[in-house]
């Protein structure tokens, strides 16, 4: 756990640094590469739901390896330097690679000061930078919308899912999960293209996420009540409204959160000029504001605090 508390330090530090030799961003390029070598368009649906489940089985293997050999330079750089302590150094620093908050958060700020300073336009286009829906016509309270299901969610594949995994397996465990999740980012759409071809990879993803979207979500209520907010409704709202999110994981984080902040989330999202109804979690007590997507960052880091607690006492 020392080794997990060190790559949350590292994130601390130093964030997701945005480069193309990211660990994440070679994943995506190798994905990519298999995706063109193994879709092919005149396939039948049973031949791209076989392919795509190839691609998935190549790269969480290709994964596990590439975090095998991390491990095994790692201690022998360590041997050959004789210090005992290089090992959970140089593993925590790889595996803060596979855990976002840092950067989670200055997103989420750089829409809350545009929204602040009532620069409306910038902090549409921001939004667009982490949401897939369209964003050119959002009011500010839509703006905080989009930022705080976003916060929420990612909270678990971005932070709390891979740590889970780390505990389990160590990093090649942990690396593997980053790449089922950039996976699922990258195919798990119900396209004509992906509803076939990119199905194991959103299954895949939410196995993956079943376990920690439920811990994330009772985080979540923890969490809320350190924060003075509302950990009683927090909890009712997840209980209540958690089912309710077309991901069987998503709406855990999102629920909770709606919870203990006394806001709704979910109602109408519009993908590339198309209208679509998500089912409302949590209650409008407050109307939404600015003030909720701070209030989000300090859940999400206040989560992943105690994980790292809770872990680090239940293993020593």
């Amino acid at each position: 756990m020392i080794t997990a508390i060190t790559a949350f330090v590292f994130d601390l530090i130093i964030g997701d640094p945005k480069s193309r030799f990211h660990p994440v961003a070679l994943m995506g390029n190798f994905i990519s590469f298999l995706e063109k070598l193994l879709y092919k368009e005149k396939m039948a649906n049973t031949g791209k739901l076989i392919c795509g489940g190839v691609l998935v089985a190549l790269v969480i293997v290709t994964s596990y390896y590439i975090g095998v050999f991390l491990l095994i330079c790692v201690y022998h750089i360590r041997d050959a330097m004789n210090w005992p302590y290089l090992d959970v150094i140089l593993t925590g620093f790889f595996l803060s690679f596979t855990i976002s908050p840092k950067s989670l958060a200055e997103a989420a700020r750089e829409i809350y000061f545009f929204l602040a300073s009532d620069d409306i336009k910038s902090a549409r286009k921001s939004l667009s930078y982490i949401v897939g829906r369209d964003t050119e016509h959002l009011d500010s309270g839509e703006i905080t919308r989009g930022v705080v299901e976003t916060v929420a969610e990612n909270t678990v594949d971005g932070i709390i899912s891979p740590l889970f995994f780390f505990i389990l397996g160590g990093l090649p465990l942990a690396i593997c999960y980053r790449a089922a999740n950039t996976m699922d980012s990258m195919l798990g759409y119900k396209n004509e293209r992906y509803l076939f071809f990119g199905r194991a990879a959103a299954r895949f993803d939410d196995v993956l996420n079943y376990i920690p979207a439920r811990i994330t979500g009772l985080l979540f209520v923890v969490s809320a009540s350190f924060l003075k907010l509302d950990a009683k409704n927090a909890l009712e709202i997840m209980k209540r409204d958690a089912a309710k999110h077309p991901s069987p994981n998503g709406g855990y984080a999102e629920a909770s959160a709606a919870g203990a902040l006394h806001i709704r989330l979910g109602g109408e999202n519009s993908y590339f000029g198309k209208k679509t109804f998500r089912a409302y979690m949590g209650d409008p007590i407050e109307k939404l504001s600015p003030r909720h997507i701070t209030l989000t960052i300090k859940l999400m880091y206040t989560a992943t605090i105690l994980f790292l607690i809770f872990a680090y006492v239940i293993l020593i």
